[in-house]
């Protein structure tokens, strides 16, 4: 890690004072290259940020996607496009090797997730996740926190695959999924394995949370102090982390899904990790903001009150607001899944266009 030139900055200045580690939310080489230089130490990426970076890049892509397709004379649009997400994410996890041995597998993870389609499939769901981890030695594996992804995530933990759970934006989800995660563990390791390597984390997605809560206020006509609105991921994310200390959960909580700047301040001195989209990194590490320890302040009684107006944040914020079979119906999963399916579908476009352009 020495050869890296580290960019001076809050960034930078938080990870060498505080356990809570910076990942980049994406897995775009150049921006992960700047982001390690800002300090960070892993990479997170779902369908809608893959199919981002390959449109954004079609310099690179398009010659390579032609080639997939060339060696591949009889898959689908999806299986190219999918060997194109696999590529990049085996690139990305180079970058992060070092970090990886250095931390002993803690960190210098890259996530791949699991295809949205096979949402309903427990089994299919384990099966690729496990091919995702067999792709290079530091990978972690997205899974949804529905009550099939619940599922999936106990059996691929079982199978030594390090979990980085999704679709997540509650307390329940999140304490559910460390459960179902140390089961996992606990089986593999009765039966013998090491899992000294493994660093499974749970997604909180806190601007998912705060935009429903936003919609929801506006279509049931709920009066509350709209400032409130941008604390209630925050919240959830402080008191999931509470219960994930209290209960020993092996699982550290993860933060992606910004929406403003609190939600990477406000967790500063947790043992946790703040996977910021690159565009958020660059505002944060351009400003003058000291980072001080604020994982253990309390969010105002005020903001959770004015929040405690809204059922779904009392859904998404006490730990039996939903049941398991509620989590698929939750507004922010049922939004995020269809996104993350429409992203699926635009990347076979995507590929389409590449190898049959409209005349």
């Amino acid at each position: 890690m020495s050869e890296i030139q580290y960019t001076p900055g809050p960034l930078l200045t938080a990870s060498k004072e505080f356990k809570t580690v910076l990942w980049n939310d994406s897995s775009d080489l150049e921006e992960l290259r700047q982001s390690i230089s800002f300090g960070g130490v892993g990479a997170t990426c779902n369908p809608v940020i893959a199919y981002t970076t390959i449109a954004k890049h079609p310099e690179i892509w398009t010659d390579r996607i032609k080639k997939i397709a060339q060696e591949n004379p009889t898959w689908s649009e999806s299986q190219i496009g999918w060997q194109a997400v696999k590529d990049m994410s085996v690139e990305a996890a180079k970058l992060l090797e070092p970090i990886f041995d250095e931390t002993n597998g803690h960190d210098g993870r890259l996530s791949v997730q699991t295809d949205p389609r096979l949402h309903r499939d427990a089994h299919a769901l384990a099966d690729q996740a496990e091919e995702f981890h067999n792709l290079a030695r530091n990978i972690i594996v997205k899974i949804p926190a529905t009550k099939t992804g619940i599922e999936a995530i106990e059996m691929a933990t079982e199978r030594g695959v390090s979990v980085n759970v999704t679709v997540s934006f509650s307390v329940p989800q999140a304490v559910e999924a460390a459960a179902a995660i140390q089961r996992g563990l606990d089986k593999r390791e009765s039966a013998g394995h090491d899992i000294s390597q493994m660093s499974p984390v749970v997604t909180i997605m806190v601007g998912r949370l705060d935009d429903w809560l936003k919609a929801v206020v506006k279509r049931d006509g709920i009066y509350v102090d709209p400032s409130a609105l941008e604390w209630a991921g925050v919240a959830a994310v402080k008191h999931a982390y509470k219960i994930f200390t209290e209960r020993k959960f092996r699982a550290r909580v993860l933060v992606a899904a910004f929406r403003n700047v609190l939600q990477w301040s406000e967790f500063q001195g947790g043992d946790l990790v703040v996977s910021p989209p690159f565009g958020w990194q660059r505002i944060i590490n351009n400003s003058d903001y000291t980072p001080v320890e604020r994982m253990s302040s309390e969010v105002d009684n005020y903001y959770l009150e004015q929040l405690r107006r809204i059922p779904d944040f009392n859904r998404a914020y006490d730990v039996d607001g939903m049941k398991l079979e509620e989590f698929e119906t939750f507004g922010p999963t049922v939004r995020t899944l269809r996104q993350f399916l429409n992203a699926d579908n635009d990347l076979d476009m995507l590929i389409r266009d590449i190898l049959i352009p409209a005349q």
